[in-house]
């Protein structure tokens, strides 16, 4: 709190709508880069990498996000981070908006929008969750305080003081979850017995990636598995890509040279930052739980604070869960001021409030952030099942918000009616392989239908692929009409 009310008086020459979405588009390199870390290194981020790595059914070959998100975020410097930050947008929705107008970019804005919320809230019930389990915290009490701090600071400085509270998040990941490292170890015998118990007991030992075999067909221990596996990979990879999020951190940056760079260098910090959470879920494999006070292992999803708690000392492991919480926060703030900027910058300012004065706007960026950050904080005490809803909103962002970002860049002929064209199509299919959250079942017959392991079809990616060619052939048998003269002024206007 004190470091966002420091960043906001420190930038406060900066008072501008701008200087709240975008810190004045002067963000300096290293803060960039170590922002955009912090923003993907969350709570869900560090647990679920150590969760895959200590779960004996999936192994380090399904922790995928690590690897999954940096080439997600290095794909998107080099294809879009700097034709983005040349047309000088304010969010990538202004992408939609110049190229369909502004009616269409805001039926694309939902799920934009719906995904931050969601994966606000999905953090926020998990760190609740993880210290109400550890210390015996009142769950309401945790996650009230955690949203009240991180919204707090966000609505006094927006992204200088998400900015600067990131580089001291990361600073507290880095030696919260690294001098608890040492200690785990020392638990079951140094390093190299880690490394011997865990490739005895992980069916797919250290394999990162599946084998060839498996790609071909010819590995029994995978079968149609590997269409899962390769599902989800695209999906945090491309999926990874149309997030406000991620763009918010490209276009504050002084140049595109440096909007470039820094989604470069994020992407292989964001890589380094999960060994820590890789170390520690072989830790928790080499432990023998018997003799903790849970007598038994913990489930996979608590098996990082369940570490630090038995196999560190008491400060240790406060230091350590003090580094879930950074993490959490880190990936909160920035999520929530997102939302906020599309909402205000997308929905209020064109559609609700043509003509709003740079005041106006900017008064309402701290109240969406004060809504938005009480809606993710609401849904995080009352919703069981936040995750799969994130889960749900993470898909739709891949399966519709990807190719209508690729074609709305590069492919010229794009317009209005294949847009709307793709997102139908994108929605039935990516439905068409049911959704439990709604009671879903699969109505459309896609092959690879386990009644054990449920449906392998790699569906998300068949939809996404689905939307990308709808969008193409209908806009190639539609007039362009107003859309493509929208898309000539706005350029020229850019």
């Amino acid at each position: 709190m004190l470091t966002g009310y420091y960043a906001s008086r420190k930038e406060s020459g900066d008072q501008t709508s701008q200087g709240m979405l975008l810190a004045g588009r002067k963000m300096p390199a290293w803060i960039g880069i170590f922002t955009m870390t912090a923003t993907w290194v969350g709570g869900g981020y560090i647990i679920g990498t150590s969760e895959a790595v200590f779960d004996s059914a999936r192994g380090l070959v399904w922790a995928q996000a690590p690897w999954g998100y940096a080439l997600s975020l290095i794909l998107g410097g080099l294809f879009f981070a700097r034709k983005i930050r040349s047309f000088g947008f304010t969010t990538f929705i202004d992408v939609f908006e110049n190229k369909y107008g502004k009616k269409t970019a805001a039926i694309l804005f939902i799920p934009a929008l719906i995904g931050e919320i969601f994966w606000s809230a999905a953090i926020l019930a998990a760190l609740g969750i993880t210290f109400a389990t550890i210390f015996g915290l009142d769950l309401e009490t945790s996650i009230l305080v955690s949203a009240a701090i991180a919204v707090g600071y966000t609505m006094l400085g927006g992204l200088w003081s998400v900015a600067y509270t990131d580089v001291v998040q990361l600073v507290f990941i880095i030696i919260g979850l690294g001098i608890s490292i040492p200690f785990a170890l020392d638990k079951i015998g140094g390093m190299d017995q880690a490394l011997e118990i865990y490739d005895q007991t992980i069916s797919h030992g250290f394999q990162i990636f599946p084998s060839l075999e498996a790609f071909t067909g010819n590995d029994p221990a995978w079968g149609n598995g590997i269409w899962v596996w390769l599902d989800f990979a695209l999906l945090l990879i491309m999926g990874g890509i149309p997030w406000q999020v991620y763009f918010q951190r490209v276009l504050s940056s002084s140049s595109d040279r440096s909007a470039v760079r820094l989604s470069i260098y994020g992407g292989i910090c964001c890589a380094l930052m999960a060994i820590p959470a890789v170390l520690i879920g072989l830790a928790g494999v080499g432990f023998d739980w018997s003799n903790s006070s849970l007598g038994a292992a913990p489930e996979a999803t608590m098996v990082l604070p369940y570490v630090l708690l038995e196999m560190t000392p008491p400060l240790i492991a406060a230091l350590g869960l003090g580094a879930v919480a950074a993490a959490v926060m880190s990936s909160v703030d920035s999520s929530v001021l997102s939302a906020a900027s599309m909402f205000t910058w997308n929905l209020y300012r064109p559609l609700l409030r043509p003509g709003c004065t740079d005041k106006q706007i900017k008064n309402t960026i701290r109240w969406a952030i004060l809504g938005i950050g009480s809606v993710a904080t609401w849904l995080a005490l009352t919703l069981k099942s936040v995750y799969e809803l994130w889960y749900l909103c993470a898909d739709l962002v891949y399966v519709i918000l990807f190719p209508q970002l690729v074609l709305a860049l590069y492919f010229k002929s794009s317009n209005h009616y294949g847009a709307i064209a793709g997102i139908l199509v994108g929605l039935v299919l990516r439905f068409g392989g049911g959704e439990p959250i709604f009671g879903i079942e699969p109505f459309l017959p896609y092959p690879m239908n386990d009644p054990i392991e449920g449906l392998q079809f790699p569906f998300r990616t068949f939809a996404m692929l689905a939307s990308l060619l709808t969008i193409i052939v209908v806009s190639l048998l539609t007039p362009q009409g107003s859309g493509s003269k929208q898309t000539k002024l706005n350029t020229e206007k850019s």
